[in-house]
Order: C-alpha cells, then sequence, then structure tokens
C-alpha cells in the first residue's frame, strides 16, 4: 500500500508538469506554430521530419496543413494515426526560446 500512494503521488506530479497546446496552425515550409497553456508560442519547423520513412505521409504541403490537436491525448495529429509529443514540441520550442534570448 505505501508503495501505490508513492507512485500516485508521482504520477499526480508527472501530470502537472504537462504542457497543453492550446492552438496550433500549419504554416509554410513544413512549420507548425504553436501556443501552449503557459503563453509559450513560435513555431516549429518539421521539414527534416517529414522526410523521413515514418512521416512520409504528411510530406505533401496539403496533407501538412491538416494538423489537429487531440483532444484526449494533447498529442499534435494527422490523419493515418501520426502524432507529435507535445512535451518534445515545447522542449524544442522553449529552447529556440531560450536560444535566442541569449
Amino acid at each position: 500500500m505505501g508503495s501505490s500512494l508513492l507512485n500516485r503521488h508521482y504520477r499526480r506530479r508527472r501530470q502537472s508538469m504537462l504542457h497543453t497546446i492550446t492552438e496550433c496552425r500549419a504554416e509554410g515550409n513544413y512549420t507548425l506554430w504553436l501556443r501552449f497553456d503557459d503563453g509559450l508560442e513560435g513555431s516549429v519547423n518539421l521539414g527534416d521530419l517529414v522526410l523521413t520513412e515514418s512521416y512520409r505521409a504528411i510530406s505533401d504541403e496539403e496533407t501538412f496543413s491538416r494538423v489537429e490537436i487531440d483532444p484526449i491525448s494533447n498529442a499534435v495529429t494527422w490523419g493515418g494515426g501520426i502524432k507529435l509529443d507535445p512535451e518534445m514540441l515545447y522542449r524544442d520550442l522553449a529552447s529556440k526560446t531560450h536560444a535566442a534570448r541569449h
């Protein structure tokens, strides 16, 4: 019982660190503009990613432009089951924002 309480505490703490995407739109040249619930916003270029085998299905700009936010997982999604983790996108955007300030 003691360890289950510890795990619950960890999960609750972990969930509070997750970032929620509040807005997302596709821009030209395989770029996503994102806004997160803490106010972080900006563009992430996915040009290198869409050239990989796993993401080739969204390499057409028209398909890429049909991006959505999954309401359950908060992942950025496209048809065909392609998803991007919001935490990965947040870290990428935050590191670029931090680098631009220094």
